[in-house]
């Protein structure tokens, strides 16, 4: 099926069909690639971005449909890695992204279970974890980042869990360690992840947590699922989010070996139990580290619970999805949502200031967010640095708020970086707030960095306010250029 409306999209084939008609949008090859490092140091020069290692850029999602060791599968990789593909997948403004996005909490919708006996996309090809010779390794084409992975992981995975008793449900991507032919580790960020929290009361019953993983997914469901508290609390199903982007719910379908639901149209899905007392090393390769994290830095290993899987499913033919840890795909799912929750926050707080947020590719969207704040009165003046701590307050693992005027695009680091070199001093325009939870996943969260930070995750936030004080605002105007007639000029401004 071929689309050329984001409205019919609906999984990740027909969101491929939709970039295939898109110039410059999507990549594919039929050129052999190995799974172990190739794709990613493949992806890397065709449009990682973020925080990966230079030489790296912004270019179209790939899809490689020759993968060594697996004939029946392809991997798909990038799919997220462009602000202006991400606008284009869910049909929204590309530089108010997350304003959109928070405007669709207005009208959740709920997702769905299929009907009873209707056909199950994810469900086609059924693999048992007692079946003769089952091993995982061999069916989904998880690919390492590099060299010195720990292993093959699961990239993005959306893993689905609910409360002991079954009144609550969450979903969260994380990553997962295919460690055995059977089994994963499960990487589970300390405190700030609800499917923890469910696990944290599955545990302390002696019991074993049900979960689902889904892969290869409609990139409205991967984008709902980036909020976090306070935005979505403790209970909160982020799929109403994707459904509300899409206006029709989200497709649920039950699992064939475990009481636990999955996504109906997902390329894979991993069924199993989450341990409560089984924890293993995430590094099989014996290098001593995990895979590159969003920082830019490839973390160390650690020992993780274990998912037993008792059974994988796929659609005929699965296309499985995959991200570089430190890319601009990361910056999308985690920055876009941070955008909303900070704008939400801040605009209910104190309406009209807060013009636009841009959570930024070098904080891989979680550590650095650059507000544009409107003074439009004297008694404005402070509430940007009230907005800047209320941010913190919305997103708990934000490092660093940059402040800027209307006149700055927030979009353009030259431009903020002028906004900082013309329009802030240090002494008086830096505000530090040591002794906050921040991410534990920042290699300079760390004591032997800083005397300050008593231990690893609890570290120093700051705000840069790089505004003009109200009453100077007339001696920092920017120079004006004269309006041009912008048809007559049409050919060469499109040069």
């Amino acid at each position: 099926m071929s689309t050329t409306d984001a409205s019919q999209i609906h999984d990740l084939r027909s969101a491929l069909d939709f970039l295939r008609e898109m110039p410059g949008q999507l990549l594919e090859t039929d050129t052999q690639v190995d799974p172990d490092a190739e794709v990613s140091g493949v992806y890397r020069h065709v449009g990682a971005g973020g925080t990966v290692m230079r030489p790296t850029k912004e270019g179209p999602a790939m899809v490689f449909n020759n993968v060594k060791g697996f004939d029946d599968a392809k991997v798909c990789i990038g799919m997220l890695a462009s602000r202006k593909r991400v606008a284009a997948l869910l049909d929204l403004d590309e530089e108010h992204l997350g304003l959109e996005i928070g405007k669709r909490f207005e009208n959740l919708i709920a997702p769905e279970q299929i009907a009873e006996g209707a056909h199950v996309d994810c469900q086609e090809v059924v693999y048992k974890a007692t079946d003769e010779g089952f091993d995982l390794r061999k069916i989904v084409p998880a690919p390492t980042n590099t060299p010195v992975d720990g292993g093959p992981y699961i990239t993005m995975g959306l893993a689905y869990g609910t409360s002991p008793d079954g009144s609550q449900s969450d979903v969260t991507i994380h990553r997962f360690s295919c460690v055995d032919k059977d089994k994963l580790a499960m990487w589970i960020t300390p405190g700030s992840r609800h499917l923890g929290a469910f696990f944290d009361e599955y545990c302390q019953r002696g019991e074993d947590m049900p979960i689902s993983i889904s892969i290869g997914l409609d990139p409205a469901v991967y984008m709902g699922c980036g909020f976090e508290a306070p935005t979505t609390p403790l209970g909160f199903n982020e799929l109403q989010i994707a459904g509300a982007v899409r206006n029709k719910p989200v497709e649920l379908a039950k699992c064939l070996t475990i009481d636990q639901k999955c996504i109906a149209n997902a390329e894979y899905v991993i069924e199993g139990y989450l341990s409560a007392t089984e924890m293993v090393n995430e590094d099989t390769a014996g290098y001593g580290f995990a895979m590159p994290e969003f920082p830019g830095y490839t973390g160390g290993a650690k020992v993780c619970p274990v998912i037993n899987v008792t059974a994988l499913t796929t659609r005929k033919n699965p296309i499985m999805e995959s991200c570089i840890g430190p890319s601009h795909e990361h910056v999308s799912m985690a920055g876009i949502p941070t955008e909303a929750s900070i704008f939400n926050m801040v605009n209910k707080a104190m309406p009209g200031r807060l013009l636009n947020v841009h959570a930024a590719p070098c904080g891989g969207g979680k550590f650095c967010a650059i507000l544009q704040f409107k003074k439009s009165a004297a008694s404005d003046e402070g509430r940007q640095r009230n907005a800047a701590m209320l941010a913190f307050s919305a997103f708990g693992e934000l490092k660093e708020c940059i402040l800027v005027d209307e006149d700055v695009d927030i979009f353009d680091m030259s431009d903020v970086m002028w906004a900082m070199t013309t329009r802030f001093q240090a002494d008086t325009d830096i505000i530090t707030i040591p002794g906050c939870h921040c991410h534990v996943l920042d290699p300079s969260n760390d004591n032997a960095v800083s005397g300050s930070i008593r231990e690893h995750g609890i570290a120093c936030k700051v705000i840069y306010d790089a505004t003009v004080p109200f009453a100077l605002k007339d001696r920092f105007v920017r120079s004006q250029f004269m309006e041009i007639d912008k048809e007559k000029w049409a050919a060469e401004l499109e040069a």
